[in-house]
């Protein structure tokens, strides 16, 4: 085992450089901090790195360097403003005395910035808010805010309230326009507060503009498409053979009236003159019309009391009652006289031919020829030729007395078909007829034929069948049956002077 032991001089040694520590590290402290409260004191009249005044980077910089920047900055202000119609308009600060009111409020920022925490300060930023304070000539923004395009006229557009278009087809509801219409007091309101609060851009709020008074959604739009609505579903198709008549969405919206309270209602005239269109288009009464005669021939007969009619007081208040019910309907005209076949051919192929240029009748049934005779119509010399027209057999009466101004027949078949006049047997013809006998011995207007013919008429022709009476040639009946009977060939005898 061996021992170690130190000697004086390594003793001596150590000591020495324990001594020699002291002085570096005090001198390192001192060095330090120096630099402490020499960064310090720099901060005392510097901002923090990292520091924004009222927006203006600043890290290092002066209060008087951040005053001096405002002051710059609002000899360039610009304010850029964008509108409603994403135009853009400048205002900029020289033009309306705009300057920063120095006050010192950036050195007073300073000065609470605690310099001698600089070494934590420096990791962080600091965003500091400036109360700035900024004049200018109010008199000459005001005169420059009106020379603006914003209050000019022909730039504005006003607002346009939401509104029901009605079309020749149909209707839509078009939705309102904002429009640009500014209002004055609040638009330049506005504009100040930007100045004021040193922005540079501002996209005006649309409080700034007047508003429409009425939406697309707004109860009073809503409530009358709803109503119109309603009455275009009423629509009515009109069963008429060989027509296609319809009361269709399109032709309903021409019927409703819209009031200013929002109210739709049907237009009466209107109304009343499309019943008067379905009575002049289907009305086939007294109708001059085209007939195909047994002879092959074709003539042209009107008058007589035949034919559709259309009851327009019945049928206005049908239609009325149709178009507020919501629901589409299928029905004919309300008539107050029928005819044997529906529509504008309303003759059909079951009826009674007088021929009286010829003196013959023909009757068809479905078509086809049952029976034909001779006749001897109305003495046409003595004024009473037989009414002329298309007319239906009224009634049928069996053994029938018929009396005029100076006599008195008994017929056993008697079926008239216009005023006073009708077909019946003639016993006293003596089974002559025919020729021209009617233009000296006429009847006083009936239609006389043979007994058995007449007979057959009396058991097989039906109350309501047609009865086409003609002339081939132009004639004047002047009788006061023809009148009635609205006979196509009838004159008033005052007024006719040939």
């Amino acid at each position: 085992m061996t021992s170690q032991s130190t000697s004086p001089k390594q003793k001596y040694r150590k000591n020495q450089k324990k001594k020699s520590v002291w002085p570096a590290a005090i001198v390192s402290g001192i060095v330090l901090w120096g630099i402490y409260l020499g960064v310090g004191f720099f901060y005392t009249s510097h901002f923090f790195p990292k520091t924004t005044v009222g927006g203006i980077p600043c890290g290092n910089k002066t209060a008087a360097y951040v005053e001096k920047k405002n002051i710059t900055n609002a000899k360039e202000y610009l304010l850029t403003i964008t509108d409603r119609k994403e135009s853009q308009f400048s205002l900029k600060g020289s033009d309306f005395g705009y300057e920063y009111d120095a006050l010192g409020e950036e050195a007073a920022l300073l000065k609470k910035q605690k310099a001698f925490a600089w070494p934590a300060a420096l990791l962080k930023s600091h965003n500091l808010e400036l109360a700035r304070s900024f004049t200018y000539d109010e008199q000459a923004l005001e005169e420059l805010l009106d020379t603006l395009p914003l209050f000019d006229e022909e730039y504005i557009n006003a607002p346009v309230d939401a509104h029901l278009d009605i079309t020749r087809d149909d209707y839509k509801v078009v939705k309102e326009s904002e429009g640009n219409q500014p209002i004055p007091d609040i638009m330049k309101t506005e504009i100040k507060a930007a100045i004021e609060n040193q922005k540079t851009r501002l996209t005006l709020s649309d409080s700034c503009y007047e508003k429409p008074n009425i939406y697309a959604d707004d109860p009073s739009i809503t409530k009358v498409a709803e109503q119109i609505d309603k009455f275009t579903a009423s629509t009515v198709h009109y069963e008429i053979d060989g027509a296609d008549e319809n009361v269709d969405k399109k032709q309903i919206l021409a019927f409703l009236d819209i009031g200013e309270d929002g109210s739709v209602s049907l237009n009466d005239a209107k109304i009343t003159q499309y019943v008067q269109h379905l009575a002049s288009t289907y009305n086939t009464y007294g109708d001059v019309r085209k007939f195909k005669t047994s002879k092959k021939d074709t003539v042209k007969i009107g008058g007589g009391d035949y034919g559709w009619v259309i009851n327009k007081t019945k049928e206005k208040e049908q239609l009325l009652a149709d178009l507020t019910g919501g629901v589409p309907v299928e029905r004919e005209p309300i008539y107050e006289q029928r005819a044997a076949q529906s529509g504008l051919d309303d003759i059909g192929d079951t009826y009674i031919e007088l021929d009286y240029t010829n003196q013959h009748l023909w009757y068809y049934k479905d078509g086809k020829l049952v029976t034909d005779t001779d006749i001897v119509s109305g003495n046409i010399n003595r004024g009473n030729g037989s009414p002329d027209g298309v007319y239906k057999i009224v009634y049928k009466e069996r053994n029938a007395t018929l009396i005029g101004e100076n006599y008195a027949s008994d017929v056993k078949y008697f079926m008239p078909f216009a005023y006073n006049v009708g077909i019946h047997d003639a016993s006293w013809r003596h089974g002559k007829f025919g020729e021209e006998i009617y233009k000296t011995n006429g009847s006083h207007g009936c239609i006389n034929v043979p007994e058995d013919i007449a007979e057959k008429l009396f058991e097989t022709v039906e109350t309501g069948t047609p009865v086409i009476a003609y002339y081939r040639e132009p004639v004047k009946l002047t009788a006061e049956n023809a009148r009635i009977s609205n006979a196509y060939s009838y004159v008033n005898p005052e007024e006719d002077k040939t």
